[in-house]
C-alpha cells in the first residue's frame, strides 16, 4: 500500500454524474497518433469513421482539448497521474530522450498515486488493454499501478529495433508473455485492434455487475500501421493502411457501444476517446489547420480530438470550446466516483465534470503548459498561446512568438508587438511554472524523481 490516504465520500451535486444512484462506469478510448483532423466529425474528408461520428452526435465534442506532451510516454504519464510528465520525472527517459525505449531504467514512480489506484480504492474494477509505455521493468508494470488486469503491448509497436537490441516485441496479459514472435517479425499487428476490442467487450462482460473502469489504449494508427484487410476499402486516405486502422478504431468504438446499450449500462457508463498526441502526416495522420504534427508544441503536434459520452447526462450533439486537457482526468474520474486523494501531492489538472454536462458555460481561464523533451516551449492563457522559444531553435533564442488562437488556431500570425502586456502576463506565468519544474537536466524543487533501474532486463517469453 503506497503512502497516501484515500477518503471516500458521497458529493451531492444537482448537476452531476454521481447524482444517480450508482457510481458511473468509465471507459477511455486512448487512440496512439491520432491527428485533430482523422475523424469524419472533426472534418476528415478521408477517412469513414461513421460510429464515432454517430457517438458524437449522441455526446459532446470538444474543439480545444489537449493531449499532456506531444509524444507518448509523457502524454500518458499525464493521464494517469493527472500532472505535467515533467513534475512526475518522465517528461525524458535515462539518456535525456523523448520517450521510454525497451529496457528502460525509468518509468512509473512506485509512490505515485494512478487514477486506476484511486479508483481502485474506490471499489472499482480496473483494467488496462492495449498500450502501457510507462516502463517495461516489472515495478512499472501497470498490474503494479492499480490496474486488476492488462492485455497489451509494453511500449510502442514500432519498438523491435535490431541495431538497439531490442527483444522481439511481446504481447503480455499482466505480468506475463502471451506472444511474442522470433526478431524482427513481430505478431501480426493487423489482428491487434479486432483482438483488443473482443478483450475489452469480454473483460466488461465478467466485471458489469460493479462499477469498472477500463483504459482502452489502441496501438493504432501509430507506425507501423495495420489493420483487417476488410477495412483496406473503407478510406480514400492517400496512406490506405492509416484510413483503414482509423475505420477500424471507430468499428472499435461502436462495438463498445452497442455492447453498453445491449446490456443497459449505457446511461450509467462515461465513454471518452481522445489521441495521445496529434498526427504524424508522413505515415498519413491530418490535422486539419493546425499548424505542426507530433513531437511539436505547435497545435497540430498537441491538440487532439475529444469526444465524451454518456446517454441521459450528456446532452446530445452539443460542443464545448474551453481548453482542456487529458491531465484534467485524474480529477474528474475521481470526483464522479466519489474519491477524494488526501497525499499532499501538487497535481496540474482540474476536475472538468461540469465541461461535459454543461459545455457551454463560459469558465474561468487558467493556464496550460506546452512541454516537450525536458524544456517549457509555450504556454497557453484564454485565447493566447506564448511560443517561448520563437519558432524554431532551442540554440538561438528568438523573441518569443504571440498568437491569438480563436482568431489564428493555425499559428499563422504572431502579434507580439501588438500585444506587449500579453506577453509580459504570460511570460511571467512561465517564469513561475519554471521555478518550480526546472528545464532539462536542472529539475526543480517540486519535480517528484522517480526511480531507476541499474540493469533492466529484456521481456522475453
Amino acid at each position: 500500500m503506497k503512502n497516501y490516504i484515500l477518503l471516500i465520500f458521497t458529493l451531492l451535486i444537482s448537476e452531476s454524474i454521481l447524482a444517480q444512484s450508482e457510481k458511473p462506469n468509465i471507459i477511455l478510448i486512448f487512440c496512439d497518433d491520432l491527428g485533430y483532423a482523422d475523424l469524419g466529425v472533426y472534418g476528415s474528408v478521408w477517412n469513414q469513421t461513421p460510429e464515432l461520428d454517430k457517438m458524437t452526435t449522441e455526446g459532446v465534442k470538444f474543439t480545444n482539448f489537449y493531449a499532456g506532451a506531444p509524444v507518448c510516454t509523457p502524454s500518458r504519464a499525464g493521464l494517469l497521474t493527472g500532472s505535467y510528465a515533467r513534475r512526475v520525472d518522465l517528461d525524458l527517459d535515462a539518456q535525456n530522450r523523448w520517450v521510454l525505449f525497451p529496457q528502460a531504467k525509468k518509468g512509473m514512480n512506485p509512490q505515485e498515486v494512478t487514477v486506476a489506484e484511486a479508483l481502485q480504492e474506490g471499489g472499482y474494477a480496473t483494467a488496462i488493454i492495449g498500450k502501457w509505455h510507462l516502463g517495461d521493468q516489472p515495478v512499472f508494470f501497470p498490474t503494479r499501478h492499480g490496474f486488476d488486469y492488462w492485455f497489451g503491448i509494453p511500449y510502442s509497436n514500432d519498438m523491435e529495433w535490431d541495431k538497439r537490441n531490442d527483444p522481439p516485441l511481446p504481447l503480455m496479459e499482466n505480468e506475463k508473455v502471451f506472444q511474442q514472435e522470433e526478431k524482427l517479425k513481430a505478431f501480426d499487428q493487423s489482428t491487434l485492434t479486432k483482438r483488443y476490442t473482443e478483450k475489452a467487450i469480454d473483460w466488461i462482460e465478467k466485471n458489469k455487475k460493479e462499477p469498472f473502469f477500463l483504459y482502452f489504449a489502441h496501438a493504432m494508427p501509430h507506425n507501423p500501421v495495420a489493420a483487417t484487410n476488410s477495412f483496406l476499402s473503407k478510406t480514400v486516405n492517400p496512406k490506405n493502411t492509416f484510413g483503414a486502422a482509423v475505420a477500424e478504431i471507430s468499428w472499435s468504438a461502436g462495438e463498445i457501444i452497442n455492447y453498453l446499450k445491449k446490456e443497459n449500462l449505457d446511461e450509467n457508463t462515461l465513454v471518452i476517446f481522445t489521441s495521445d498526441n496529434g498526427g504524424a502526416p508522413r505515415f498519413g495522420a491530418h490535422n486539419g489547420i493546425l499548424k505542426g504534427h507530433k513531437g511539436q508544441t505547435n497545435e497540430g503536434g498537441i491538440r487532439v480530438p475529444m469526444i465524451a459520452w454518456q446517454p441521459g447526462t450528456i446532452s446530445a450533439g452539443s460542443t464545448c470550446h474551453a481548453p482542456a486537457s487529458v491531465i484534467d482526468f485524474f480529477h474528474t474520474f475521481t470526483s464522479l466516483a466519489g474519491v477524494k486523494i488526501q497525499d499532499g501531492k501538487r497535481r496540474d489538472g482540474a476536475d472538468i465534470t461540469d465541461y461535459l454536462i454543461n459545455p457551454m458555460k463560459n469558465r474561468k481561464e487558467r493556464p496550460f503548459f506546452y512541454w516537450h523533451s525536458g524544456y517549457l516551449e509555450a504556454i497557453r492563457f484564454g485565447d493566447w498561446k506564448l511560443h517561448l522559444m520563437g519558432n524554431f531553435s532551442r540554440k538561438i533564442q528568438e523573441k518569443p512568438a504571440l498568437y491569438n488562437l480563436k482568431n489564428d488556431p493555425a499559428e499563422s500570425e504572431d502579434v507580439a508587438s501588438d500585444h506587449p502586456e500579453i506577453v509580459k502576463q504570460l511570460t511571467t506565468l512561465a517564469i513561475q511554472h519554471k521555478s518550480e519544474l526546472g528545464e532539462w537536466d536542472n529539475k526543480g524543487p517540486a519535480v517528484r524523481s522517480t526511480i531507476k533501474i541499474e540493469n533492466p532486463q529484456p521481456i522475453y517469453k
